[in-house]
């Protein structure tokens, strides 16, 4: 006997149909907690969109609460998979960003405790970069971080990498 169209053929369980609810408002839940650009470039109907929007401006719990549930019964009229999978896009697009970020901090790291060595690597790699400004940088930040002043060669350190980064991408 085959299973899986037995089990197709079933009524999903009162079980299931509320994890699957809850499943659709925690959805809900990750589109509110989005920016406005980040919401822009998920695919929402209209209806769903405003209530979203809505929900985003609602300081009172219980008056949230019951938001949540709406936007989850609107969701549950609507195919999720699309919102979920520009949802699982955005989220790797954060988290490509974030580790070319721990990158180049890794780099400025190098670079102020290694010196010529690191220097000569990051050169070799990027042959476009201006020598002197990086030698200048790393010198000043050094400086700094030795006479305990603020860091701000560091970060011009790092804004110099992360342009370098970009300009090689």
């Amino acid at each position: 006997m085959d299973n899986s169209s037995d089990q197709d053929s079933q009524p999903k369980s009162k079980s299931q149909l509320k994890r699957d609810m809850d499943a659709l408002q925690l959805l809900g839940v990750s589109l509110v907690k989005l920016s406005d650009a980040q919401l822009r470039t998920i695919p929402l109907p209209e209806a769903l969109l405003e209530a979203v929007q809505l929900a985003r401006g609602l300081k009172a719990n219980e008056g949230y609460r019951r938001q949540l549930q709406y936007i989850g019964k609107l969701m549950r009229q609507l195919d999720p998979e699309p919102i979920r999978q520009a949802l699982a896009t955005q989220q790797g697009r954060q988290q490509q960003n974030a580790a070319r970020l721990h990158r180049l901090e890794q780099w400025r790291n190098r670079l102020l405790s290694e010196g010529d060595t690191a220097l000569a690597e990051l050169l070799a790699s990027h042959p476009a970069a201006d020598h002197q400004q990086l030698r200048q940088l790393i010198r000043s930040a050094q400086q700094e971080s030795a006479t305990g002043k603020p860091p701000k060669s560091a970060r011009l350190l790092f804004k110099y990498l992360r342009e370098l980064s970009e300009r090689q991408d």
